[in-house]
């Protein structure tokens, strides 16, 4: 709830309620045994939250300017080496990865539904984001034009 920008923290308010509900929907899926994910899935899971890790941890180490809030910091530059050469938000679409792969570690096709709750705030984060660095970040647009999908290369 660090954010200074009201809409931002009900942005998070809902997305953070999204994501506790990926680890409690998943529990009590277990408890009262309402799904049954094959072992194979789970192993794909773990791959998923493995590799979607790794890359959070490539976006790091490429931007230094990287950030649990929104804002732009003195003397930032964009960054478009890296993931950033890809997708226009690695970070974002590097976390998706390890939430998607999370209710099928956990063996839960219902924890799913903490990824449908979160799905929308996250997209109107990112779309907020963006409209910040367009107005406040030199070179930016000019990123958006050459770096066209935000999250999911050929796709959006």
């Amino acid at each position: 709830m660090a954010e200074r920008e009201p809409r931002q923290r009900v942005i998070m308010l809902f997305a953070s309620l999204g994501f506790i509900s990926l680890l409690v929907v998943p529990g009590l899926d277990r408890r009262f045994g309402w799904s049954a994910v094959p072992v194979y899935a789970v192993w794909l899971g773990n791959v998923m939250i493995l590799v979607g890790f790794w890359f959070v941890a490539r976006v790091y180490r490429e931007n230094t300017f990287t950030s649990a809030t929104i804002e732009v910091a003195e003397n930032q530059t964009v960054v478009t080496t890296g993931p950033y050469a890809i997708v226009r938000h690695p970070m974002y679409a590097s976390s998706s990865l390890y939430v998607l792969g999370m209710p099928l570690a956990l063996s839960s096709w219902w924890g799913f539904a903490g990824f449908a709750l979160m799905l929308p705030f996250l997209i109107w984060r990112l779309v907020d984001e963006e409209r910040l660095l367009a107005r406040s970040l030199r070179d930016y647009r000019e990123y958006q034009e050459r770096v066209r999908y935000r999250l999911v290369p050929g796709i959006w």
